[in-house]
């Protein structure tokens, strides 16, 4: 068998990669993975750099970045498989939470109606004197950052001047709601619903609500690894693939919970991570919410690594100055996602394998059939909360309009 290590920070869409372990898809390929847990995804960054690792659960911009020398130990990694889509939430404290409601604000999720109600807290706080609000994102390079100030700006707040944003490890997210540290924060389940169940926060938008169907975590890989056991990568797709389906399946979720309860995989009671596969989340000490496609492994490509999910992230890169705006930097960031491995590994199972490995993001307003190398392969729907569409044909003109806002 051969020896692969991929590291995993606890979170519910680490689901896939700990599936794939624990009930044999990756033994059923010829594959020993040894599973390691970190905390943060700086740990994972250091380890991917060190060669501790081959592999990762990862942040879908990570990738992007490290091929970019964004990172102080920058190595080269490929991402030729996501791991679901959506599965984020933004949450505030209980007095920040109370505040929206009395502007507004009505519980429903809405990314418009919550954040025009943040708006009106932060102008009535300036008004008052009072300091910004803080909030906390997981990573610099993290699609929680990016889709936080892309909801706050499309709702007119300035990420940079109106509040401040904090980098924390998702675990520590409801430690530090509880200690006052931060006064909301953006992370994946089920540090959304933990904070929500102590009764010291509320959820008030989630990932679908800002843009539906949308990228979150992707397997990073070595390149150097990659190119050089070509035939252990086009397995490991294969079981990955393969767990995806799995996790999919609604009579599989409770073993899955389980599974994924155990100290060392996410470490959080096997009754909060159940519901949260079938989309119920939990928004506050004694409500919830059923929350469609919150988070989906197994359908519309779910784990196809499109390139305009690529671009889409760098594009958010530049926005925020993170990194500039060059032919070259679009080319390293598109070339980070490699749907042309995806496609290598899976056509032998007769997966449905999209004919294209870019496509227009938010256009659709309905499910949508779209050419596959197999029938049975619907998107959509997959709208931004503010109307927006990226076409990554258009991407300089899509970023010179995202800085105007």
């Amino acid at each position: 068998m051969t020896d692969i290590s991929i590291g995993f920070v606890p979170l519910l869409d680490s689901a896939i990669v700990i599936s794939a372990k624990e009930k044999g898809f990756f033994a059923e390929e010829g594959l020993n993975v040894q599973l390691t847990r970190e905390t943060s995804w700086s740990a994972i960054r250091d380890r991917l750099a060190v060669g501790h690792l081959q592999g990762a659960h990862v942040l879908g911009p990570m990738p992007i970045a490290a091929n970019l020398g964004l990172f102080p130990l920058s190595p080269q990694l490929i991402a030729p498989i996501a791991l679901g889509l959506g599965g984020n939430a933004i949450t505030a404290s209980a007095e920040l939470a109370e505040a929206m409601a009395a502007h507004g604000d009505d519980g429903s999720l809405d990314a418009a109606a919550s954040g025009r109600a943040l708006r009106a807290v932060i102008e009535e706080r300036k008004a008052a004197g009072r300091p910004p609000l803080r909030f906390g994102a997981v990573y610099v390079f993290s699609g929680h950052n990016l889709e936080l100030r892309y909801w706050l700006a499309g709702n007119g707040i300035d990420p940079d001047r109106d509040v401040e944003i904090v980098i924390l490890p998702p675990p520590f997210m409801p430690d530090a709601m509880a200690a006052g540290t931060i006064d909301g924060y953006c992370a994946g389940e089920p540090w959304n619903t933990i904070s929500a169940r102590r009764g010291i926060a509320r959820v008030v938008t989630v990932k679908p609500k800002i843009w539906r169907s949308s990228p979150e975590k992707v397997l990073a890989l070595s390149a150097r690894f990659a190119e050089e056991h070509p035939d252990t990568i086009q397995a490991l797709l294969r079981a990955l693939y393969r767990a995806a389906n799995w996790c999919g399946r609604h009579e599989n979720h409770a073993e899955l919970a389980e599974i994924l309860s155990r100290p060392a995989h996410v470490n959080v009671a096997r009754e909060v991570l159940e519901p949260l596969l079938d989309g119920m989340l939990a928004v506050s000490a004694t409500g919830s919410r059923t929350v469609e496609d919150f988070f989906i492994t197994d359908r519309k490509a779910a784990t196809f690594p499109w390139q305009s999910h690529a671009l889409w992230f760098y594009s958010q890169l530049v926005r925020w100055e993170l990194c500039s705006h060059s032919p070259r930097n679009v080319e390293i960031a598109r070339n980070s996602y490699r749907p042309d491995l995806y496609r290598q590994a899976l056509a032998p199972l007769g997966a449905p394998l999209p004919g294209a490995s870019l496509k227009v993001e938010g256009a659709l307003t309905r499910p949508e059939s779209v050419g596959a190398s197999a029938a049975g392969l619907e998107l959509g729907p997959d709208g931004f909360f503010d109307s927006q569409i990226f076409d990554p044909d258009l991407i300089d003109q899509y970023i010179a309009s995202q800085r105007k806002g």
